[in-house]
């Protein structure tokens, strides 16, 4: 059986969609498992052993250069690998669980009878079009969940006895600027303005977190969020911030750390998909369908919602009460 996943992004959207690999290796251990993802986060389902072929591609780069002939060769061999022939179908099943039309548009260029999410269930009715089978899997669900229940429709299997499994590790980071010991990362950056938590607040968590005997890493991505981590790290004293780190750096960093903090972003989410204990800060977003889903193996808490963002001290609490 060969199947093909399309999650293409944005980073805790692939992330959500880990333990759909998980399932289906669980149910058919014979089943060869491909995944179709935007190229910045091609490194994630590679870390699921389950996952055969990672097939990258670039949506994004690819709408601001339409008129380019790099760009049209790009899409020409994206279709190519997911069709590899014309007698017959490459796949026996193609699962969008993005329900959105741009992954219904990548969907139906590869060679296989293709499932995804109903018109009233899509994000995006138009992608329903795409389809050969849609199910109506219900909207007031976790995104884990509901990944994993479009995708046991398509393939005809049950959840009931099937953990939650993300099924990813990585090796701790190596790196010479890493302090030793135990360590928490903090993860201050996110998408929106809204959804960032006060600097005090974190150099309060960061203190109390500090008087424990841990060091605190602050990783950021852009130049402003690098300067916002080295004020917070050289408040605190005994803290780094990061350098810049790829997606497979990042993941090593988060699967050595005695605990991992952060606002809504997709590497919070990474961190609990490794295992780690894990406290989600919201401040401009509901955790309810989106917030952090963990093993039961996995301590991880939600604090927050929108316009209601957790204070310092009950935040200290939860991160003081996942470190024992």
């Amino acid at each position: 059986m060969r199947i093909l996943l399309v999650k293409t992004s944005s980073l805790g959207d692939v992330i959500h969609n880990l333990p759909v690999a998980s399932d289906i290796r669980r149910r058919f251990p014979e089943a060869e498992i491909d995944w179709v993802v935007e190229e910045a986060f091609a490194e994630l389902p590679r870390l699921h052993p389950a996952v055969r072929q990672v097939t990258p591609v670039a949506v994004r780069r690819w709408r601001n250069a339409l008129f380019s002939f790099s760009t049209w060769q790009e899409i020409g061999a994206y279709h190519r690998a997911v069709r590899r022939t014309a007698s017959a179908d490459f796949y026996d099943a193609v699962i969008d669980t993005q329900g959105l039309l741009k992954s219904a548009l990548l969907t139906a260029q590869a060679s296989g009878r293709k499932f995804g999410l109903a018109a009233d269930a899509a994000r995006e009715p138009l992608a329903a079009r795409f389809y050969d089978k849609v199910f109506a899997i219900p909207k007031p669900l976790h995104a884990v969940d509901r990944n994993r229940s479009l995708a046991a429709a398509a393939l005809g299997y049950s959840l009931d006895d099937l953990p939650l499994d993300y099924g990813i590790a990585a090796p701790p980071l190596r790196a010479h600027w890493l302090p030793a010991g135990d360590y928490a990362v903090l993860l201050t950056a996110t998408s929106r303005a809204d959804k960032e938590w006060p600097e005090d607040d974190w150099c309060a968590l960061g203190s109390a977190l500090i008087a424990t005997g841990l060091r605190c890493v602050l990783p950021g991505g852009s130049a402003a969020e690098r300067m916002r981590t080295t004020r917070i790290a050289q408040s605190l004293g005994r803290a780094v911030a990061a350098p810049a780190l790829n997606l497979t750096d990042l993941a090593g960093l988060m699967a050595g750390a005695h605990l991992v903090v952060g606002v809504d972003t997709g590497l919070v989410h990474l961190a609990a998909a490794l295992g780690r204990p894990t406290l989600a800060l919201y401040c401009g977003s509901d955790p309810t369908l989106t917030g952090v889903l963990a093993d039961t193996a996995t301590p991880a808490i939600n604090l927050g919602g929108p316009g209601a963002p957790p204070s310092a001290a009950e935040t200290v609490a939860a991160a003081l009460q996942l470190i024992g």
